[in-house]
């Protein structure tokens, strides 16, 4: 049985975060009340012509002027059950690969989502959000969604029998007494303290993860994948007041899933809590693809350094193989906000280590998510045909996590003088696309589509989420099922016998060409009397936070949706080109 109030917001490999259903022409909302939900419309199964919003977008600021930040220490703060990560970064740093590269746990860890999973401002704007969406809720959004984000904190404050608070007088707030740890993130002595004992099992997901607070400091237990020797063994224990032990389970993936499964419970009309609703499932998604029983969450999000590394400055063993702690995503756009504002922020991570995170996510992105291909191009009289194939290479679905992901294809023809005759899929300069409905309209959606003739027709991969009367919303509480769900599958994920919770939605499901490790489809260009050879140009897009969910936050009149949206206008909300492929038709 689940816990019947499940972790409401996920770690983030890459930070996840909630939204506003309320429009943001509304009028703006106050932090001491709560949004009424805007009406709806439920959109149709048939392409709609695109929606112009009742009011411009608003433009982006003028970006500001970059500070380089040097980053701040890592805190060394001593509790009963858990230390800051500057304590184990003492000894285990100063490590390199078989090449004499860095590879320190400490210098990648410290720039990643998770390491910012509670100075994430996305995260802290949106929880702001769901709290003055659902007042009455309040103290259980707080208390879980504490438990992955700020989760020493959350376990030392539920161990002295506390409720978990967040906002105002809560974690975040630099007077509160477990601050520092929380503000620490997933650290060092969250994953390396979770037990195996129920890992795998339902009651593991969304936060569910054991740890013994019943072990005092100089006997807890820090789990590693190698056994150590009794030297090196009493030398962590007298140094950091944790005893290391062998824990295969480490390095599994149903230790990630404890967070990365993520059930939300959602409100009905009546405001009432009517179920629960599987926010997001790349576990179960892995589990039932090709990839589960070859690849690993480790091995794409963890990958193993080259030869073998010593593990402490204590000395030791080299170790293989040794699971780098880069844990890359791609969330390319939250590191380029913590890199702009980290001295704000107080990161931990320079603005080096965010342009170094950054690089390694595109990087993650462009080589080893999605390939993309021209099968077929060709002109009849004055119509172009093209033929685009997308294929995923990863283990669950693409893009995964968070509903806020979205994945798109830009579709552009160009006649012999390079004069553009079609697009599909173009970015504006505020993070929207062109012609998608949900990005015009938040009462909307883009559908599915087994062919593409119209410029204001977008494929775009991405959830939708609804409310119990099947009307859009981009607030987790709110969200009692999927309108839609057309992410590319992993290879070996059959669409027509996936369990309901990682099922597809909407007309992908009746879509032959959309199966297991991509999908396929037909652009149909009237080229009019233009001249060729045309070249036809496509691109898959990624962005980690699509311009609904962020725009929607304004509606907020709050510090954190507030200083959110600051942040926003000055970093341009531009996708990251996942995959490209060019063609040219003949004369």
């Amino acid at each position: 049985m689940r816990n019947p109030w499940p972790l409401l917001v996920l770690i983030v490999l890459l930070a996840a975060s909630c939204g506003s259903q309320t429009s943001p022409e509304s009028t703006p909302v106050q932090a001491t009340t709560a949004p009424s939900p805007t009406p709806a419309e439920q959109p149709t199964n048939t392409p709609e012509p695109a929606v112009e919003p009742t009011s411009a977008p608003p433009t982006p600021a003028e970006a500001a002027e970059p500070v380089d930040h040097a980053g701040l220490p890592l805190p060394t703060d001593r509790g009963e059950l858990f230390t800051g990560s500057g304590v184990c970064a003492a000894c285990h740093t100063q490590m390199v690969d078989g090449a004499g590269n860095d590879i320190s746990i400490d210098t990648f860890w410290r720039a990643s989502m998770m390491a910012n999973s509670a100075r994430d401002p996305y995260w802290q704007a949106s929880v702001r959000g769901e709290v003055l969406s659902n007042p009455e809720y309040r103290a259980i959004i707080e208390d879980k969604c504490a438990t992955c984000h700020t989760a020493m904190a959350h376990i030392t404050a539920a161990a002295q029998g506390e409720e978990s608070r967040l906002l105002d007088d809560g974690f975040l707030s630099a007077e509160q007494g477990l601050h520092n740890l929380a503000m620490d993130g997933v650290s060092c002595n969250v994953c390396h303290q979770i037990r195996a004992d129920n890992l795998g099992e339902e009651d593991s997901y969304s936060g569910g993860f054991v740890i013994d607070t019943g072990l005092p400091m100089g006997e807890r237990e820090s789990f590693g994948p190698y056994q150590v020797g009794r030297r090196w063994a009493q030398l962590m224990q007298s140094s950091s007041g944790y005893v290391p032990v062998r824990g295969p389970h480490t390095s599994q993936p149903e230790l990630c899933a404890t967070c990365h499964t993520l059930y939300t419970p959602y409100v009905d009309t009546a405001g009432e809590i009517a179920g629960e609703f599987p926010e997001q499932m790349p576990f179960l998604e892995w589990q039932a693809s090709s990839f589960g029983t070859a690849i690993t969450c480790q091995d794409c999000h963890m990958p193993p350094a080259k030869n073998a590394v010593r593990l402490s400055t204590t000395g030791g063993p080299p170790r293989e193989p040794f699971s780098q702690h880069i844990f890359v995503g791609g969330n390319t756009y939250m590191l380029q906000v913590l890199e702009a504002f980290g001295q704000e922020i107080a990161t931990t991570a320079s603005s080096a280590e965010f342009r170094d995170k950054q690089a390694q996510a595109a990087e993650q992105l462009q080589k080893r998510a999605a390939s993309i291909s021209l099968k077929e191009l060709s002109v009849d009289d004055s119509t172009l045909t093209a033929d685009v194939a997308v294929a995923s290479m990863v283990g669950h679905k693409l893009p995964t996590g968070f509903p806020s992901r979205r994945v798109w294809l830009h579709f552009v023809v160009q006649d012999a003088n390079g004069q553009i005759l079609f697009e599909s899929g173009a970015v504006n300069p505020d993070g929207s696309i062109v012609g998608n409905d949900n990005d015009a309209d938040p009462r909307a959606y883009e559908p599915h589509y087994l062919s593409i003739a119209s410029p204001d027709q977008v494929q775009v991969y991405e959830t939708i989420m609804g409310d119990t009367e099947d009307q859009v919303t981009t607030t987790l509480l709110r969200g009692a099922r999927y309108l839609k769900d057309n992410r590319l599958l992993p290879s070996g994920l059959d669409k027509t016998s996936a369990p309901q919770d990682i099922a597809v939605q909407g007309a992908a499901l009746e879509d032959p060409d959309f199966v297991g490790a991509g999908d396929h489809l037909q652009y149909i260009v009237d080229v009019g009397d233009a001249q060729g050879p045309f070249a036809v140009t496509v691109e898959l897009l990624y962005q980690a936070i699509g311009f609904r969910w962020a725009e929607n936050l304004r509606a907020y009149d709050a510090p954190e949706p507030n200083r959110f949206i600051e942040y926003y206008d000055q970093i341009p909300n531009q996708p990251v080109v996942i995959a490209s492929a060019t063609a040219e038709t003949r004369d």
